[in-house]
């Protein structure tokens, strides 16, 4: 039986010595763009927004960090839940995502390129508010994947508001549900599934540590993934399942056009990093598999912040 590897070995020392090597500028790695004013109604189509965001579709390349590895994915058809479904694929993992019905054009092309990477692919739509739908997701995964041991929590909801007066009770309750919330329910139920080395990553917010005016109900369910992350990691160490977060800045995904941004700024969204530009979702995709995979054995209760270089507290 052969061990021959089919893996392009790296160049030695030796062979890199005179080579000019390349070093990407990370404000012009990707393109400061300025999105014109469009409008689409919640929760949108990714592939119809304007500029179309990047999650990796052509960009991540992966080096196998996750090999058999079994991943849920809330929110996994667009944005950073995407890209993350992409990264992870293309690292080795199988994995399950979740969205909205209305979301599957975006769903089918993050499905392709899952099965593009040799990996299985499931999709599970529905909606977090649906009480009977987010308490078997997590089941569901497991079943259809054969086993689940990294769980990523990220489906959220954000909606402008000018003012507290134009903020409704059942705004709020939509965001905290599907938010924080539904972490509770998700985490629980995929608790059952999951042993030592396996992981929880959860999509949290500068907003938590810098809250716009006018995201008074989404910055305050991100908040609460701060705490929940630190406090479920203390729960579940003995168990050797770790929980970290990811806490980005201004990225371009399908929520700023579909009332998460005022039209009139989206040609300035992001701006006002020091980067100078907003983030794509490939970039966050990154942080995503550093948290799921063992080479953060050492690292739990942990928020990793990937906003552009904004200081946070």
């Amino acid at each position: 039986m052969s061990t021959e590897s089919t893996h392009t070995p790296f160049p030695a020392i030796s062979e890199l010595q005179g080579t000019q090597l390349a070093f990407d500028d990370p404000t012009t790695r990707h393109s400061k763009i300025s999105p014109p004013k469009q409008d689409q109604a919640e929760p949108g189509l990714e592939v119809d927004a304007e500029p179309t965001p990047d999650i990796g579709l052509d960009s991540y390349r992966g080096l196998g960090r996750l090999q058999g590895r079994k991943a849920l994915v809330t929110g996994g058809d667009s944005g950073i839940g995407a890209a993350t479904a992409v990264a992870f694929a293309r690292e080795g993992a199988d994995v399950a995502i979740a969205y909205l019905p209305a979301e599957g054009k975006d769903a089918e092309r993050v499905i392709a390129a899952i099965e593009a990477a040799g990996r299985t692919a499931v999709a599970l739509p529905g909606d977090l508010m649906d009480q009977q739908y987010r308490e078997g997701l997590a089941d569901s995964a497991a079943e259809k994947l054969g086993g689940l041991d990294i769980l990523v929590n990220n489906a959220g909801k954000q909606i402008i508001n000018d003012s507290l007066e134009e903020l409704t009770d059942e705004q709020v309750e939509e965001a905290f549900q599907i938010n924080i919330k539904s972490m509770y329910t998700l985490t629980r139920a995929a608790l059952k599934h999951m042993g030592p080395g396996s992981t929880i990553v959860n999509s949290t917010s500068i907003q938590a540590y810098q809250p716009n005016p006018m995201l008074l109900d989404y910055a305050a369910t991100k908040a609460a993934i701060n705490n929940f992350t630190k406090g479920l990691a203390q729960q579940l160490a003995p168990r050797g399942i770790r929980v970290n977060a990811v806490a980005p800045g201004p990225v371009w995904t399908i929520i700023q056009p579909t009332q998460g941004q005022p039209k009139e700024k989206l040609p300035e969204f992001g701006h006002d990093t020091p980067l100078g530009r907003p983030g794509q979702p490939v970039e966050m995709a990154p942080a995503f598999v550093f948290l799921a995979s063992p080479e953060s054995s050492y690292v739990s209760g942990e928020t990793l912040n990937a906003n552009g270089g904004t200081p946070t507290p």
